[in-house]
């Protein structure tokens, strides 16, 4: 201990004395923390899929019952009394404010007679599912008036969301979001990317009207898509051997 010195003694003596204060230590000390309580498991979602056949392809619905019960059971009335065959797409809203495609899919029954009473408006306050890509909600007028129209949304559009706060009227009260696109997706860009009409629709829709309808030949209930593959990771070469030593 000489090569410490006169301040390393200093520096020994201040720890000596900290240990000689410092409380004994307790069982209770010396016993293990307790575990973190383990998170709660996530609310199980019931999945309703849905199968939208058109002449451009198939677009498959996944509806959320758990989260838009109201909204979910109301579309499926349309799907399971063949209400919804024949439905168009009809309305491509193209949104100029990105460099990438923005904008909404709208589609529905046009058929008054096969029209239903609307539905309570159930908003995204409520149900959690916000407006993102792909998403699938019910266009309509005041809260409440919501039959069989449906846009599917090309971009995300949180200003579709419900305002903060919001209790489910208007100004504010945003559209009922109740599912996504789980395949098919390919095809709603397709129908959304056919020619417009400069001069079919009326006020906001002026522009946004497709020039020819796409029809839904049927929609019906499906089974749960399979899980999109994840591709194996590509191999690792080898690296390169050492080049052998040249001769001095």
């Amino acid at each position: 201990m000489r090569g410490a010195g006169r301040h390393g003694w200093r520096a020994f003596g201040f720890a000596a004395a900290l240990a000689c204060t410092a409380p004994p230590l307790t069982a209770q000390d010396m016993a293990p923390a307790e575990a973190p309580a383990p998170a709660p498991a996530p609310e199980p979602v019931e999945h309703v899929y849905v199968a939208l056949t058109t002449s451009a392809g198939v677009i498959t619905l996944d509806l959320d019952k758990t989260h838009a019960p109201l909204t979910t059971a109301n579309f499926l009335k349309y799907v399971d009394s063949k209400r919804m065959d024949g439905a168009v797409f009809y309305r491509a809203m193209h949104l100029g404010y990105s460099e990438e495609p923005a904008g909404l899919l709208q589609g529905g029954v046009r058929d008054g007679a096969k029209l239903l009473p609307p539905v309570a408006h159930e908003s995204t306050n409520q149900t959690g599912i916000l407006h993102k890509a792909g998403t699938i909600s019910m266009a309509r007028f005041a809260p409440g008036t919501a039959t069989a129209d449906f846009m599917i949304l090309i971009s995300d559009m949180p200003a579709l969301d419900a305002e903060k706060g919001n209790t489910g009227q208007d100004p504010g009260a945003g559209f009922a979001a109740f599912g996504h696109v789980a395949s098919g997706m390919d095809v709603v860009r397709a129908i959304w990317n056919m020619p417009r009409s400069a001069t079919k629709g009326e006020g906001v829709m002026k522009g946004d009207i497709l020039e020819n309808e796409v029809r839904i030949a049927s929609a019906r209930r499906v089974a749960a898509p399979p899980p999109a593959l994840t591709p194996a990771p590509a191999p690792v070469p080898a690296p390169a051997p050492a080049p052998a030593p040249q001769g001095q």
